[in-house]
């Protein structure tokens, strides 16, 4: 497989498809979006060999570990982990601009946060790239008071922003860029989390200069995963939740479950620690793909991703 960075292999979501994906279904409806979008499908699947076999990958490496298809996963398992993606690209769609259906929409833990905020107290979420995580926006509009902004290492994140306040000019999720974790970056979060705001960042993506990075054991192989969110939580002494979004029925489930009353690294070794938090978030993930087996959206090389290896 290619050793390139997952950020090298580009936005497959980018704007202008967006917003075309967006009016179909605005103008027509979700059946001719689908019409449309399934074909787009069969030939992205066709022409991306990168994704196409890290999806293949993954679907297989689930089932030797957990036995969650009735057969070994093929052709027809992989269209289908792609057509749940771009069917997801909608959903995202629709919770940025509030218009998915609230009812389709099952929360749970979210009392959680809610009282940690009404306290005054933020925290830090880490999540991964499953499901639909944009209902987090419509999440934060229906319970009133919470503040989300989500890191993410690619420099997209002003564009999106522009996309966010297009859409739905209220919204109290924000995207920041990070391309790495300076004091600066820390005082600003520690600020944000002070004033009951919650920090968002995923679990299962290596930044972009590749040098915090922990290995973890996930679906049976050793997977690169960054070490960023343990270091935050353990500077910013804070509360850590983990939250899920996952198809379930004709709608979605989200759940949110504390993760960290405080992380506390040990001295000695923070290596060990790091590990340790990574190997308790890697089972996270897998229990959350047991139930949701095509909610997986990292289509590159995702254990064979290139990383500096140097210690977090």
């Amino acid at each position: 497989m290619s050793r390139r960075h997952w950020a090298d292999l580009g936005e497959t979501t980018f704007v202008g498809g967006t917003w075309l994906l967006y009016g179909v279904y605005r103008a027509l409806g979700r059946l001719p979006f689908r019409l449309c979008l399934y074909p787009v499908v069969l030939v992205y699947w066709l022409g991306s060999g990168v994704a196409r076999r890290a999806s293949r990958q993954y679907l297989a490496r689930l089932q030797a570990a957990e036995q969650v298809f009735a057969r070994e996963p093929g052709i027809r398992e992989s269209l289908r982990h792609f057509a749940v993606f771009a069917e997801t690209l909608l959903d995202k769609m629709l919770a940025i601009g509030g218009r998915y259906p609230r009812a389709r929409v099952a929360f749970t833990g979210h009392e959680l946060l809610q009282a940690s905020s009404r306290a005054g107290q933020g925290g830090v979420i880490i999540t991964a790239h499953m499901g639909c995580l944009e209902l987090m926006q419509m999440a934060a509009t229906w319970r009133e008071g919470l503040r989300v902004t989500i890191l993410v290492h690619t420099a997209h994140a002003p564009r999106f922003n522009r996309i966010l306040e297009r859409i739905n000019p209220q919204a109290s999720v924000r995207l920041m860029q990070v391309t790495d974790f300076s004091p600066t970056t820390a005082m600003l979060l520690a600020d944000r989390v002070a004033a009951g705001e919650f920090i968002a960042i995923a679990g299962d993506r290596v930044p972009v200069r590749g040098d915090r990075v922990v290995q973890a054991a996930f679906l049976g192989h050793a997977a690169p995963l960054p070490a960023g969110p343990y270091l935050i939580a353990s500077v910013l002494r804070c509360p850590v939740w983990l939250l899920s979004c996952l198809h379930h029925g004709e709608g979605y489930r989200a759940d949110i479950v504390s993760f960290s009353e405080r992380i506390v690294l040990p001295r000695g070794d923070r290596e060990a620690g790091l590990a340790e938090q990574a190997a308790r978030f890697a089972a996270w993930m897998t229990a959350c793909l047991r139930q949701s087996p095509y909610d997986w959206f990292n289509f590159f090389p995702f254990w064979d991703a290139p990383h500096d290896r140097r210690p977090a």
